[in-house]
């Protein structure tokens, strides 16, 4: 059974890899609209999102985490369970959007994410 910090950590892992696959699912529903010759409603385009895998599997995969963030939170302090997950989140997601190809300052996030888990790990310790 995973200890809470692991399981803080699983749930900002998700966070972030599922908010760089989210990214990438709306450029590609941005592109089917592009190319939609019809007109649009606000509720169609957002049905439309919804019906768009690449966005849609990470969106319920982003809620579940949450889900088990909130389950978390009985039983864990909030002062230490919002840096550990934002952390892990800041740090996944800078990573997966590196590997789905995103323009990023690696130096700069490789830096930036060292700092953010070097103050999670004194906030831990």
């Amino acid at each position: 059974m995973l200890g809470d910090i692991e399981k803080m950590i699983t749930v900002g892992l998700v966070w972030g890899a599922t908010n760089a696959f989210m990214k990438k699912g709306t450029l590609i529903w941005d592109q089917k609209l592009k190319s939609c010759s019809q007109p649009n409603t606000p509720l169609k385009n957002w049905l439309n999102l919804l019906l768009t895998w690449q966005y849609s599997v990470p969106f319920i995969l982003n809620l579940s985490a949450s889900a088990t963030f909130f389950a978390i939170l009985n039983d864990t302090p909030i002062s230490l369970a919002v840096p550990v997950t934002n952390a892990t989140t800041f740090a996944a997601t800078a990573l997966f959007g590196l590997l789905l190809g995103e323009d990023i300052r690696v130096f700069s996030g490789f830096f930036g994410t060292l700092f953010i888990l070097v103050g999670v790990y004194v906030c831990v310790m």
